[in-house]
């Protein structure tokens, strides 16, 4: 799987196209992974806008209305959603067609997110691309765009197509894009805070690819407060520790030293926010033996100290 068009920008900007009667459970999983990525980095590394065609408002299935940033025409970007959801054959008319046309000129990537790809299809946006659709219109989609390589899958990256099957794989295909342009470890963190299925459980921790490094971050979870040493944990997974850390670089592209004091000054930033606790005892709670220390690794971590984050 290649990477995602622009990784390497400072701030990804994604324009999310919304129809009448968009899923507003699609639309909630696509933006609050992004919107906790965010948070919990703390820094803006993707900034989204919602769109429509004529920058009217539109209302969702279930009755929520949105009042985009703008019309499509005016909008560019780095990658464009498209989310129609419900209704979308009535969408599938000329003047969508023009939009997205237009559109695949200003955002380098462009993604179909639950019946979205049959707009793009519709645009001729799929030729010759491996896509997937909702799978109750696999079928038709399939009839309806033979140059369109159509598979059933949760989603699918094809260059810079981008097609998605619903709701639930929205939330799958946002978390590998924070994966693969921000880390496994943000990755894991975003996971940790919405509770996504495995991440609680210590056999099949944080959505890591192997049961080693699985069972060796769910060690780190379990001793922050009297932090392991890094052999100690490879002896309690039973490999080196040259191969643990060989293979956590390649589940989570860090270090298990990084991604350990990554699990301990979370820790320190939830205590700084939601207690009153002194920094000496965050800092304890956290696996530093020594205030400063621990001041020093929060705001190389963070940008700032912990006072100030607690001020502010």
């Amino acid at each position: 799987m290649r990477n995602w068009e622009n990784q390497n920008a400072a701030v990804q900007r994604i324009g999310v196209l919304l129809f009448e009667s968009f899923s507003n459970h699609c639309l909630a999983n696509t933006v609050e992974p992004l919107r906790a990525a965010n948070t919990l980095s703390g820094r803006v590394l993707y900034d989204w806008r919602f769109l429509s065609l004529d920058g009217a408002p539109v209302t969702s299935s279930s009755g929520l209305q949105i009042a985009p940033h703008g019309k499509l025409a005016e909008a560019s970007g780095d990658m464009l959603a498209v989310m129609p959801s419900y209704d979308f054959k009535r969408h599938a008319n000329t003047v969508t067609v023009r939009g997205l046309s237009s559109a695949a000129r200003r955002f380098p990537t462009l993604a179909g997110f639950d019946t979205g790809s049959w707009l793009l299809a519709e645009a001729g946006l799929l030729t010759g691309r491996r896509a997937t659709i909702h799978w109750e219109e696999l079928g038709s989609f399939a009839e309806k765009f033979p140059d369109v390589e159509t598979v059933r899958e949760r989603y699918v990256i094809d260059s810079n197509r981008i097609t998605c099957s619903g709701a639930m794989a929205a939330f799958d295909l946002v978390m590998e894009m924070i994966a693969q342009t921000s880390g496994e470890a943000l990755r894991l963190e975003v996971a940790t805070l919405f509770m996504s299925p495995g991440v609680s459980a210590p056999q099949n921790v944080l959505l890591a690819r192997t049961k080693t490094v699985s069972r060796a971050v769910a060690l780190m979870q379990e001793h922050l407060e009297e932090p392991l040493s890094i052999g100690e944990i490879a002896r309690r997974v039973g490999r080196s520790q040259k191969d643990l850390e060989a293979r956590m670089k390649a589940d989570l592209g860090a270090s298990p030293q990084t991604v350990y004091r990554r699990f301990r000054l979370i820790l320190a930033r939830k205590l700084v926010l939601e207690t009153e606790l002194p920094v000496g005892e965050i800092a304890l709670r956290s696996g530093y033996q020594n205030a400063s220390a621990m001041t020093r690794a929060f705001r190389e971590e963070f940008g700032t100290a912990p006072r100030h984050m607690r001020v502010g």
